[in-house]
């Protein structure tokens, strides 16, 4: 019941965010949402193909990503992925 690229910033830092929709990057909220040591499992690419991707928190600033397979996710609507006629601005 609302934006989930914001995240829940309420109950923050979070050790695990797992994104199960298609993010052109991953949300600027999340990054910051996540704790450092914490992991991301988001997949990210373009709308009609995505790579799963698994983040480690090293620092504030920096997230490590490690490439794991490709896939395709619904996009990931709001303010920090894909505009809300996203499907009709590609079908």
């Amino acid at each position: 019941m609302g934006d989930g690229t914001k995240g829940f910033p309420e109950k923050a830092p979070y050790d695990k965010i797992i994104v199960t929709a298609a993010a052109p990057k991953i949300p600027e909220p999340l990054k910051k949402q996540l704790r450092v040591g914490g992991r991301i499992v988001i997949p990210l690419g373009s709308l009609y193909s995505q790579t799963l991707y698994v983040g480690v928190k090293k620092s504030e600033d920096r997230i490590d990503l490690i490439e794991d397979v490709p896939c395709v996710f619904v996009p990931l609507i709001g303010e920090y992925g894909w505009p809300e006629d996203v499907t009709r601005m590609y079908i």
